[in-house]
């Protein structure tokens, strides 16, 4: 991954323009391992992105219900 934080809509975005190009037959079979990697690299970045989410998320409703 490079050293740019990838925001959870830009590898989204990107995500979807190598499935697309898979399901297409655009990639070439040398580039597909590569394809994958990143594609891999990408979900990784989703999830974790998702999981630090739902925890602050929990931590404020959380912090609501303290206050009722």
């Amino acid at each position: 991954m490079s050293a740019k934080k990838i925001t959870y809509k830009d590898a989204i975005e990107e995500l979807e323009d190598i499935v697309h190009g898979i399901e297409n037959e655009d990639i070439d079979v040398d580039d597909l391992a590569k394809k994958v990697e990143r594609a891999s690299k990408l979900l990784k970045v989703c999830s974790d992105k998702l999981k630090k989410t739902e925890e602050e998320v929990d931590q404020v409703i959380k912090q609501l219900n303290e206050k009722e």
